[in-house]
C-alpha cells in the first residue's frame, strides 16, 4: 500500500508538471516588436496589391516570392545578408519591393540617401531612404543575372495615413499606385522591343542566392537590432 501511494504521488507531480511546461514555454517567448508587427501588416497590404497588379498585367506569367527573403550579396562580412520585401519577376523586368509602412508626411532629405518623415504633431525625423536601403540588393542582383534582364529597386508606402511629396522620386510611391507604375514599366519594356525576361529562369538563379528559412530571416534581424543603423534626428 505504501509504495502504491508513492508511486500514485509522483504521478500527480509529474502531471503537474507537464501541464505548467506549454504556459512557461509561451511566457518565455520574445515579444515581436511593434515596430515588426506593423511592417508585417504593411507588408500584407502590398503583396496583395502586388499579386492583384502582375495578375491583371501578367496573367500567370510572374513570379511573386510568398515572403520575406534574404539575398546573400556578401558572403564572409559582418552583413552577409539583405532582406528583402517582395521580389517579383515578371516579362518586363524584377522588382525589388521596399514597404515602408509610415503615417505622416514624407518628404525628400538633405540628401539622395534619406528622407524627412513629418509626424501629425509637426516632428521631423530623418529617415533611411528605401532607395538607398534598395541599392545594394539591386547591384548584386545585377551583377549575377543576364545584363539585358532590368532589375529595379521600388518602394511603396500602404499606411492609409501617409502623405507623399510630389518631389520624392517616381520610384516611391503609394501601395495604391503599384498597378499604374507597373503598367507603366510594362508599356514602356514592350515599346523598346527589348527581349522578355525568362520568368522561370530568372527566379532559379535568384533562389540559388537567396535564403527562404524562418530561421535564417530571424537570426538576421536580430543581427540587425543588435546593429542599429541610425541618422540623426531634425531640429
Amino acid at each position: 500500500m505504501y509504495w502504491f501511494l508513492v508511486a500514485a504521488a509522483v504521478i500527480f507531480i509529474a502531471a503537474k508538471r507537464h501541464k505548467r511546461r506549454p504556459s512557461d514555454s509561451t511566457g518565455s517567448r520574445v515579444p515581436v516588436p511593434r515596430s515588426q508587427r506593423s511592417g508585417e501588416e504593411g507588408e500584407a497590404v502590398v503583396q496583395a496589391e502586388l499579386r492583384a497588379a502582375l495578375q491583371w498585367l501578367c496573367g500567370d506569367d510572374f513570379y511573386l516570392h510568398p515572403g520575406t527573403l534574404l539575398l546573400n550579396h556578401a558572403p564572409g562580412s559582418a552583413f552577409p545578408t539583405a532582406e528583402v520585401d517582395h521580389l517579383a519577376v515578371t516579362p518586363f523586368g524584377i522588382f525589388v519591393v521596399e514597404t515602408k509602412n509610415w503615417a505622416g508626411r514624407i518628404e525628400p532629405g538633405p540628401d539622395l540617401q534619406s528622407v524627412v518623415r513629418i509626424g501629425v504633431d509637426g516632428r521631423r525625423e530623418m529617415r533611411r531612404s528605401p532607395t538607398q536601403q534598395n541599392r545594394s540588393k539591386v547591384a548584386f542582383l545585377r551583377s549575377v543575372l543576364p545584363g539585358c534582364w532590368p532589375v529595379e529597386g521600388i518602394a511603396a508606402f500602404p499606411h492609409a495615413h501617409c502623405n507623399l511629396s510630389s518631389a520624392l522620386p517616381l520610384n516611391l510611391m503609394r501601395a495604391t499606385d503599384l498597378r499604374q507604375w507597373l503598367r507603366d514599366r510594362k508599356s514602356w519594356h514592350d515599346a523598346r522591343g527589348s527581349l522578355p525576361v525568362d520568368v522561370v529562369q530568372a527566379r532559379r538563379a535568384i533562389l540559388a542566392v537567396a535564403e527562404t528559412g524562418s530561421l535564417a530571416i530571424e537570426m538576421h534581424r536580430a543581427t540587425l537590432r543588435e546593429n542599429p543603423k541610425k541618422l540623426p534626428s531634425l531640429p
